[in-house]
């Protein structure tokens, strides 16, 4: 009779909608427009989550303000855990260094649940340029004054090309573009001499011809380019950067609710047809230790104690 009441305690204490989870659909906010690297990502987890959940996953773009926005819906949204956000560099390390007023705390309103994957970048040269190694390429820039392009002012690429920059010894001219579409293009054309771009972008144009990829960011190196060693493989320890994605909730949302949500993520990420898709846009699982909230929160501390401390030394401001 006691465990009995113990039990019946146990149930009244926990929340209904902890209980019931998930009892209608769920939306997947991506911060950033339709057909880029971040809505990929929502979409191929999406995809395994509602099988493991039963019941649908909406995608909705909410592009704005560097993933801002987005991010905002989730943050200020009701903590049930029936809204996602598909997190990544912009809404949760860069941001929130970078912008002097964020409408959202990063630490509080917002809840970890898993890194999914990370997309390494490429340093890349035009297919006939005279350097074919990272070596190479530090070599001349210390004698030639030579223009790098990146995705963007604050954007991924750029804080790595400055983390680069620093362990290398060097100064390119900083060139910022809106996306790798814009960069890669500009590097075939020779307006720039260097590229920090995304992987996915850089791989047709290298299979074309047109491009060469010295080194990629990861680390271990991509499927996609066997033959290009990583940073730190060219003798840059601990140059490991890119693009990356996570999912995320709004904060205070119940325990018991983000544990179920993780099972779904785990289930998904353990899918043979989720890694192989993983593969084919250049993206990479995330280590074990970094798919569940505990990990990623302090990851993600992590990466904006770095994102700051880059920032300070380059003096990188928002736009």
């Amino acid at each position: 009779m006691i465990a009995r009441r113990a039990l019946l305690g146990a149930a009244l204490a926990t929340p209904a909608f902890a209980q019931g989870f998930p009892d209608r659909s769920i939306r997947l906010i991506v911060p950033y427009a339709a057909g880029t690297s971040s809505d990929i990502q929502g979409r191929l987890i999406a995809a395994r989550m509602t099988d493991a959940l039963i019941q649908p996953i909406f995608v909705e773009n909410r592009a704005g303000a560097g993933g801002t926005v987005g991010a905002e819906i989730v943050a200020k949204a009701r903590p049930d855990g029936h809204t996602l956000l598909l997190g990544s560099n912009g809404p949760l390390t860069v941001n929130p260094v970078l912008q002097p007023r964020m409408p959202y705390d990063v630490e509080t309103d917002l809840a970890p649940i898993a890194l999914l994957s990370r997309s390494p970048v490429t340093l890349s040269v035009k297919a006939d340029a005279p350097w074919t190694t990272v070596a190479d390429l530090v070599a001349a820039a210390k004698t030639t004054p030579l223009s790098i392009g990146s995705s963007g002012q604050g954007s991924a690429t750029h804080f790595l090309i400055e983390q680069f920059q620093a362990a290398a010894g060097i100064r390119f001219t900083h060139v910022p573009y809106r996306g790798s579409s814009q960069s890669v293009p500009d590097l075939i054309a020779g307006n720039v001499q260097v590229v920090m771009a995304e992987i996915s972008t850089v791989v047709p144009t290298m299979r074309g011809g047109l491009t060469r990829i010295l080194a990629t960011s990861g680390a271990e190196r991509s499927p996609l380019v066997p033959d290009a060693p990583t940073l730190v493989e060219a003798g840059y320890p601990g140059l490991v950067g890119g693009s990356w994605a996570a999912l995320m909730t709004t904060g205070h949302t119940p325990a018991p609710v983000i544990e179920t949500i993780l099972k779904a993520v785990l289930a998904g990420l353990a899918d043979p047809s989720y890694r192989a898709r993983q593969e084919e846009v250049g993206a990479q699982l995330s280590e074990p230790a970094l798919r569940n909230p505990t990990g990623l929160a302090t990851w993600l501390r992590e990466e904006r104690a770095r994102t700051r401390a880059t920032a300070e030394a380059a003096g990188i401001k928002a736009e």
